[in-house]
C-alpha cells in the first residue's frame, strides 16, 4: 500500500529533500505531494517524476490545505515558521504526523496536549540548526553521562557559509537559504550562560566583540550567540554547566559590517515613507558616518553608495536590504556553499578533565544542491521514512533529543557523507572553571 508524504514548501531548502524522497519512492512505495504557491518551482524540483504530485496552493486556502493533509500519512512543512501553525492545527484535527525544521514556538507548545491526545508525532527542530546540532550534541552528552562523566562547559557553533573555492566577495558570504532569515538574524537577541552567570545580549550588541575561533580546515571564524541557549540546558541535562552557549559562525569582516547595518537601522521592518524615486545611496545614508576603511569595501560591493534606483514595492529597510542581498550576494550556478558545525565540551571523568571537539564540514554541489539544503532536508526525509516504517514510535511534541530518533537518523546521515570528526585531549583539572 502506498505511503503518502505531503511537503509544504518548495523553496531553497526543499531541493535535496525532494530528490531524496524521489530516490526512495520505488523501494518505499512513496507517493510524494509537494505544495507551494509557485507551481513552476514545484515542477522544477520534482521533474514531474511519476511518484510526485505538484500542487499550486495558497496556504491560506483552508479547504484545499485540509484536503491535502487528509490524504497524507506524514506531513513535512518547510513553510516560513509563522505559517506552521495553520498546518499544525489541521494535522492535530485530522490526526496526522508533522515534521518541521523550525524552532518550537509558543503556538506549537500550546498544541502539545492535543498532539499527545491524538497519538501523533510532531517532530520540530529537525533540520540543521536546529536539528543535526541537537542530535550530534546530545549523543556526545549521553555518552559522557553514561560513563559517569559531568559536562562542565558546552559550546555549539554552526554556520552556513560559502566554500573557499567560491568565496569571491569581501563579505565572504553568499545566500544559500531564505534571505529574509539572513536579514532578520539575531533580532530576538541572545541569552546564554558564561562563567556560571546568565548573560543577555540585546540585538544592538549581538555583532560586537565576537570571539574568533580557528576552525580546522576552514580558518578563523567569528561567532555570535544564537537566540535563547538557556532553554536547552534542561533538555540536554546540563543545568549545572558553567558555560552553555549556542552560536552562529560568520566571517569576522561580516560581523563588523553587519553591526554597522544594525546601528544604522537598515534591518528595520517599519514602513518607509518614500515620496519619490529612491536611490540605494539615499536609503543607506545613515551608515555613512559609521563606515571604516575596513568595512567600506563590503558596503561598496553591495552598492550602498550607488545611484541605483530601488524597485517599487519594497516597503521597509528590511525589504530593501533583502533585495540587495539576494542580488549582490547570490550564488552563481556552480558556486558551492559550506556548512561548518563545531561542538566544544569540557567534562570531568574519573578525576580527570577532558576537552572534546566534534566538527562537521559539508560542501554543496552547486547553487541548487547546496550543503544547506542537504543538511536541512535529509534529517526531515530520513525521519519521515523511519516514522513510516514504524522505527520511530514516539508520539507527542518532540525535538530530536531522544535516542529512538537521533541514533538511527545520525547513522543514516553518515551514509550521506554527514560525518563528525572528534578530537579528545586530557587537560589539567584546574583549568576547568
Amino acid at each position: 500500500m502506498p505511503k503518502r508524504i505531503l511537503l509544504f514548501g518548495a523553496g531553497k531548502s526543499a531541493t535535496v529533500l525532494i530528490r531524496f524522497l524521489i530516490s526512495q519512492s520505488a523501494d518505499k512505495e512513496l507517493v510524494i505531494t509537494v505544495a507551494d504557491h509557485a507551481i513552476e518551482q514545484v515542477l522544477l524540483k520534482t521533474g514531474q517524476h511519476p511518484a510526485t504530485h505538484a500542487v499550486g496552493l495558497d496556504i491560506q486556502d483552508s479547504p484545499k490545505r485540509q484536503a491535502l493533509i487528509q490524504e497524507a500519512d506524514v506531513v513535512i512543512s518547510l513553510m516560513p515558521p509563522s505559517l506552521h501553525i495553520l498546518i499544525a492545527r489541521d494535522c492535530v484535527e485530522l490526526g496526522k504526523h508533522l515534521l518541521t525544521a523550525s524552532y518550537v514556538d509558543q503556538a506549537m507548545r500550546e498544541l502539545a496536549p492535543a498532539i499527545a491526545a491524538k497519538q501523533v508525532l510532531f517532530l520540530s527542530e529537525m533540520g540543521l540548526d536546529p536539528g543535526i546540532d541537537h542530535m550530534s550534541a546530545i549523543q556526545l552528552i549521553h555518552h559522557i553521562h553514561d560513563q559517569g562523566g559531568k559536562v562542565t562547559r558546552f559550546l555549539s557553533h554552526c554556520g552556513g557559509l560559502v566554500a573557499p573555492e567560491s568565496d569571491t566577495n569581501p563579505w565572504h558570504y553568499k545566500v544559500s537559504w531564505n534571505p529574509r532569515n539572513v536579514v532578520l538574524a539575531g533580532k530576538a537577541g541572545a541569552l546564554y550562560k558564561k562563567n556560571g552567570m546568565v548573560t543577555e545580549r540585546p540585538y544592538q550588541r549581538l555583532f560586537q566583540n565576537n570571539p574568533v575561533l580557528d576552525v580546522p580546515g576552514v580558518g578563523p571564524l567569528a561567532t555570535y550567540p544564537n537566540r535563547d541557549s538557556l532553554s536547552y540546558m534542561s533538555l540536554y541535562g546540563l543545568e549545572d554547566a558553567q558555560d552553555f552557549i549556542r552560536t552562529t559562525f560568520r566571517h569576522p569582516d561580516f560581523c563588523l559590517a553587519w553591526d554597522l547595518i544594525i546601528q544604522a537601522g537598515l534591518t528595520d521592518e517599519s514602513p518607509l515613507d518614500r515620496p519619490h524615486a529612491y536611490k540605494l545611496s539615499e536609503w543607506a545614508s545613515p551608515i555613512l558616518p559609521l563606515v571604516t576603511d575596513q568595512t567600506k569595501p563590503l558596503f561598496e560591493f553591495l552598492g550602498f553608495f550607488s545611484d541605483e534606483l530601488i524597485p517599487a514595492g519594497l516597503n521597509s529597510s528590511a525589504d530593501i536590504l533583502q533585495h540587495v542581498l539576494e542580488n549582490r550576494l547570490a550564488m552563481d550556478r556552480h558556486d558551492r556553499d559550506m556548512i561548518v558545525m563545531l561542538h566544544e565540551l569540557e567534562y570531568l571523568l574519573d578525576n580527570k578533565s577532558y576537552y572534546l571537539t566534534s566538527t562537521l564540514l559539508v560542501k554543496g554541489e552547486n547553487n541548487l544542491e547546496t550543503a544547506m539544503a542537504k543538511t536541512v532536508g535529509l534529517p526531515l526525509g530520513l525521519a519521515a521514512l523511519l516514522l513510516l516504517d514504524g522505527k520511530i514510535q514516539a508520539r507527542g511534541l518532540h525535538v530530536p533529543i531522544i535516542p529512538e530518533i537521533y541514533e538511527p537518523v545520525l547513522a543514516a546521515l553518515k551514509q550521506h557523507g554527514i560525518v563528525f570528526e572528534e578530537h579528545l585531549v586530557e587537560q589539567p583539572v584546574q583549568q576547568v572553571v
